[in-house]
């Protein structure tokens, strides 16, 4: 298993920008799917997650109504797009194999959101 994010980088208040996730070494469309973030000093937080075939969504309430996950399942990719970014959105950014009630402990290397006027 393999996920590569991709896309992170530094923002002003009130920007945008999209990550991707490319993953590989399994049926991709089995599989839902998740972000995570991890902020210095606090533990890693589900951001949003997406079902296997993209149906049903969730948020943090931190972002809901700023960040949309969806997927391509013919090209095995995830992405997040964060709209309206705060300072308070910088971190390291994770893309994750699964969602909702099946976890798996695959993890992409993270890509860094910073924030930042």
């Amino acid at each position: 298993v393999q996920l590569v994010e991709s896309g992170g980088g530094l923002v002003q208040p009130g920007g945008s920008l999209r990550l991707s996730c490319a993953a590989s070494g399994f049926t991709f469309s089995s599989d839902g799917m998740s972000w995570y973030r991890q902020t210095p000093g606090k533990e890693r937080e589900l951001v949003a997650s997406i079902t296997s075939a993209g149906g049903r969504t969730t948020y943090a309430d931190s972002v809901k109504g700023r960040f949309t996950i969806s997927r391509d399942n013919i090209k095995n990719m995830v992405y997040l797009q964060m709209n309206s970014l705060k300072p308070e959105d910088t971190g390291v950014y994770y893309c994750r194999r699964g969602c909702c009630k099946l976890w798996y402990n695959h993890w992409g290397q993270g890509t860094q959101v910073t924030v930042s006027s």
